[in-house]
């Protein structure tokens, strides 16, 4: 913290002022961004915000300019999922703070840690009618932990400091800072200024719960003759890969994976389940759930059969219990939790449970299900149809994946294609928006990601419509020499929202506002110096994006596929029901 000078002179004397050395506001930020670990912010310049870059450049902080603040904020969200560190993007006011509340509100459902600083006019000029004077906070309120004014130079950084420690109140999540624009440019004397020192300010959130849940947990996974997992997105957030993985090689339970929480075991681990989970929740007598909430994607609980016992591990408090009853729920973080409930249930394995003949037949019911699915689909996934069927798409690009390649799903139809099929290999490397459904987090993911992780590949699918939102930062990867494998599955429509027109109002009126143009992205691509390539023939697939991968640049693989396939989770979306 800050410490004051104090006057100096001799006894008797009358001090005289000796002059402070002065600092910034936007110094203050850079240097309450540099405590937290932040080392780039992403931005889109405006005058309100200037000074925080020059703070950054003493700091040594890069700045990341895009070109439009949404990507900013995606950005930064998907800085904060790839790296466990909170993200930040800087945005000036009015219009490019409302810009960013895509971004922000995607991060909000999604439990992403990241800061919004956006601009203001002077405090001096409020309710004058300043240029892109809007009320900032009242707007992020209802989609952030945090949202405040920055009321005084003094108070810049503390109130960073302020902001980041909200993001971890519970399930992470956004926090937002308005910052007056003389708040900013104004100067304090150094000594005046509350600075928090890094690492000091923000406790450890690795809280292990309740002890008596804890052990009541492992009574039930010890007992369980047909028990699962579902290993959701605070898995990966709260970094507890290996714990869950332990708990579940330890307790020998089989393991399904969801949102980020994919990866988390690669495919062909013992353990690893992924077709067969409707069954395995038909069919278990104990389900436990880390890390995801009761939503649409889960039948808002409903797909929990009540034959089950289900147990509901989750950093939020709110969210156990939402929906559905459980028999069990413990607040906490994930990885404490399933280590604390591995341990508990080390002495007591033997019973009816981990080692019992039940439990090894139980296994063997789940591989014989999922081997029956995936051969179920293998036709489609290796069809030579031409229009190329999506589920050849994805899965070539699930053979073209390596251990190191980070996945990045952004569109509708085409993305739930490939969540069936894509399995990353790594646990981390699997990013798509999350519960709120954003299009066109896709490009800004590719920037955080590469950003952040250079030696890392990065592979993206996009469908045509999501592509479109957002493409234009294809420039900005270029500019920034961010190489990445992109596929557009381009099917020149919106195909989710086609589907659910044709349910309702038949095949006549199924073509209103969801038909795009059939759009050249490979020569996109090349027209801003990337790689581009057009694919009609699925036996190229495989060829293009290997191209792709060695051209060493940003690059875009223009894959035609039908828009008369739609993906079962199209056809079984709650929206439509």
């Amino acid at each position: 913290m800050a410490t004051t000078n104090t006057p100096s002179g001799t006894p008797g004397e009358t001090p005289s002022e000796t002059p402070s050395e002065t600092i910034s506001g936007g110094h203050l930020v850079a240097k309450a961004l540099k405590a937290e670990g932040v080392d780039v912010i992403f931005t889109l310049c405006g005058g309100h915000i200037i000074d925080i870059y020059d703070g950054c450049v003493d700091e040594g902080i890069d700045v990341v300019d895009v070109r439009h603040e949404q990507v900013a904020a995606h950005a930064a969200d998907g800085y904060a999922r790839i790296t466990g560190r909170p993200g930040c993007a800087v945005v000036t006011a009015g219009p490019g703070t409302t810009d960013a509340v895509t971004g922000v509100a995607n991060a909000f459902r999604a439990e992403s840690p990241m800061l919004l600083i956006g601009g203001q006019g002077a405090l001096s000029q409020h309710k004058m009618g300043s240029l892109q004077d809007l009320p900032h906070v009242d707007m992020m309120t209802p989609i952030t932990k945090f949202a405040a004014t920055v009321p005084h130079t003094a108070r810049a950084a503390d109130m960073v400091s302020m902001a980041f420690r909200e993001c971890y109140n519970g399930a992470p999540g956004p926090s937002f800072l308005e910052i007056p624009r003389d708040i900013l440019d104004g100067k304090v004397p150094v000594s005046s200024a509350t600075v928090p020192a890094a690492g000091r300010y923000r406790a450890s959130t690795r809280s292990m719960g309740d002890p008596a849940s804890v052990e009541r947990l492992a009574d039930l996974i010890t007992a369980a003759e047909k028990p699962c997992v579902l290993l959701g997105t605070q898995v990966w957030t709260s970094r507890a890969t290996d714990d869950a993985i332990a708990f579940a090689r330890g307790l020998n339970v089989p393991v399904f994976m969801n949102g980020a929480g994919r990866g988390t075991l690669p495919p062909g681990d013992p353990h690893h389940f992924h077709l067969s989970r409707r069954y395995a929740f038909n069919n278990a007598d104990l389900i436990l759930i880390v890390g995801s909430p009761f939503d649409f994607r889960m039948g808002y609980g409903r797909r929990l059969p009540k034959t089950a016992k289900v147990v509901q591990i989750d950093l939020d408090y709110r969210t156990v219990g939402k929906n559905r009853d459980i028999d069990l729920g413990l607040v906490g973080d994930p990885g404490a939790i399933l280590a604390a409930t591995a341990q508990a249930a080390s002495g007591r394995a033997g019973g009816t449970g981990a080692s019992s003949v039940a439990r090894k037949a139980w296994f063997e019911e789940l591989r014989a299900q999922e081997d029956a699915a995936y051969q179920k689909r293998l036709p489609r996934q290796l069809s030579d149809a031409n229009p190329i069927h999506p589920l050849r798409l994805a899965h070539e690009i699930n053979e073209f994946l390596t251990e190191d390649s980070v996945y990045i799903g952004d569109g509708g139809d085409i993305v739930t294609f490939s969540g069936g099929v894509v399995q990353p290999k790594s646990p981390g490397h699997w990013m798509d928006p999350g519960p709120l459904g954003t299009l066109g987090v896709g490009i800004p993911f590719v920037l955080a990601a590469k950003y952040a992780r250079p030696e890392k590949e990065v592979v993206a699918l996009f469908g045509d419509g999501a592509f479109s939102l957002t493409g234009w930062d294809f420039e900005t990867l270029i500019r920034y020499n961010l190489p990445f494998v992109g596929v557009i599955g381009n099917n020149s429509s919106m195909n989710q929202i086609r589907y659910g027109q044709e349910q309702k109002y038949g095949k006549e009126r199924g073509r209103v506002g969801n038909t795009l143009g059939d759009v050249r992205y490979d020569e996109f691509a090349r027209m801003l110096g990337g790689h581009g390539e057009e694919v009609r023939d699925p036996a190229e697939i495989g060829p293009a994006l290997r191209r792709a991968r060695e051209s060493g640049l940003p690059a875009l693989v223009n894959v035609w596929v039908d828009p008369d396939a739609y993906a079962p989770g199209t056809m079984n979306q709650t929206m439509y029901k």
